[in-house]
């Protein structure tokens, strides 16, 4: 994409109205945003069915949101337990594991340009036809005695997929079902729904399923997939990505619109930084996630227990920011908010170099889960409102191939600075690449660029 189109990409957000202009709107455009004043029902009604259509539509994201994510994290909890009856070789066990968020690298760039291309409702459809495969030939495998490591890694990689696929249309049809008014709820909402049931339900959920047997979890987590693809029959509006001969030429070949979607973003100084900073604060969040096991029950000397309370004070810590964080948006400033995360994760991977005291890890954990939320809700906002509809499928693929992408690179660099340097010396580097991001964030993401990223 040349600078011209760019530019005329970044055009809506740079018309925000001053005090001055609001007081120079002519009489016609204060009727329209005072109906009732002059006596228009119709355009009254028409606003209140535009939001009833709004939330109609954030509630059924919301709704499938959470079963998927729930059916997501009993997958993720079934298929390695699944390969310890298989295998006792701990490399074939996390192959399994890794073929759930292998496909985030491999193909989220590709999925990216499918979901500006096509109906993006339809692609929600298709990743559950998927999974429902993929879980019926399991259950098939599993009620004949033949589940194996290749069996499990088959699906592991065909689930993987649909995951890419679901969560990149889903963050796209957001902007297209959903006003710029009702985006943050929406997101904030979706947000929690995905840390209650990905992070607590699901695993929870799945282990009590996997009690009562392996092929009764398989079949209600079918039927769970099943239930979320028929909730979409709710959703009004429209699906496919709105054409821009700017942004989306249907002559380009695949390879030249991830080019595309990638220049867009180098270019693009806001959503560059954020990326960029994201992606290292998910390198944090990786190296944690592999490191604090080892950690807690070495060093800090935790019971399973207590390991429990230090795990779920992340998860809390997510869900509490999602319900906080219009409030928190409104009374601190989303520039100060989003920095929070900074903190949140800074203090998360500082603490246990500090001290091996539990609630003090707790509070920094929950300080950084909170952080997690607020940045996600704010930066999901800032980019459906600054990306054409065109390009955001693959904004939000190379999104997320950058933040995923990072955790498994965090985890591996974590675990070789903890074998040369010692655990508490690897999670102080990780607290330093933190702390390195400061700068940018302070010079980029600055007050009037989030104003006019919001259109204020």
């Amino acid at each position: 994409m040349d600078d011209q189109a760019l530019q005329a990409a970044q055009a809506p957000a740079t018309t925000a109205d001053t005090a001055s202009d609001r007081s120079a709107r002519p009489p016609a455009r204060r009727a329209a945003t005072h109906p009732g004043k002059l006596g228009k029902p119709a355009e009254h009604g028409t606003s209140r069915e535009a939001a009833a259509r709004s939330m109609r539509n954030t509630v059924v994201l919301l709704t499938f949101t959470a079963i998927t994510n729930l059916a997501d994290g009993v997958t993720k909890i079934a298929l390695p337990l699944l390969a310890t009856r298989a295998s006792t070789s701990p490399a074939q066990i996390s192959a399994v594991s890794l073929t759930l968020s292998l496909p985030w690298l491999l193909v989220a760039l590709h999925v990216g340009v499918l979901v500006d291309r096509v109906d993006r409702r339809r692609l929600l459809w298709g990743a559950n036809a998927l999974r429902l495969l993929a879980l019926g030939a399991l259950a098939e495998a599993a009620l004949a005695d033949r589940v194996t490591v290749p069996v499990l890694c088959a699906v592991g990689a065909v689930l993987g997929v649909a995951e890419v696929v679901a969560l990149t249309a889903a963050s796209a049809l957001i902007p297209a079902l959903v006003p710029p008014e009702g985006r943050e709820r929406a997101n904030a909402w979706i947000a929690g729904a995905e840390t209650v049931c990905n992070e607590f339900c699901g695993p929870f959920v799945g282990g009590l399923l996997l009690a009562a047997g392996t092929g009764f979890a398989l079949g209600v987590t079918w039927v769970s997939y099943l239930a979320a693809a028929l909730v979409l029959l709710l959703l009004t509006g429209r699906f496919r990505a709105a054409q821009d001969a700017s942004a989306a030429r249907p002559a380009e070949s695949v390879n030249q619109q991830i080019t595309g979607g990638l220049r867009y973003l180098w270019r693009h100084t806001l959503l560059r930084t954020m990326s960029l900073i994201l992606t290292v604060l998910c390198a944090c969040w990786g190296a944690w996630l592999a490191l604090m096991p080892l950690f807690a029950t070495e060093v800090m000397h935790l019971s399973p227990r207590q390991y429990g309370m230090l795990l779920s004070a992340l998860g809390i810590g997510g869900l509490v920011g999602a319900l906080v964080v219009s409030w928190v948006n409104r009374f601190l400033g989303r520039r100060w908010v989003m920095f929070a995360d900074l903190v949140g994760t800074f203090a998360m991977v500082a603490v246990p170099a500090l001290t091996t005291d539990l609630w003090a890890v707790a509070a920094a954990a929950f300080a950084g889960g909170m952080g997690g939320t607020l940045w996600t809700v704010n930066a999901r906002t800032i980019g459906q409102r600054l990306v054409p509809d065109a390009m955001l499928g693959r904004y939000t693929a190379v999104g997320r191939l950058f933040s995923w992408g990072a955790m498994p690179i965090g985890a591996g660099v974590m675990g070789l600075l903890a074998e040369w340097l010692g655990l508490r010396l690897a999670f102080l580097m990780f607290a330093a690449s933190v702390a390195v991001t400061v700068l940018p964030f302070l010079r980029v993401l600055t007050r009037p660029a989030l104003a006019k990223a919001y259109g204020e």
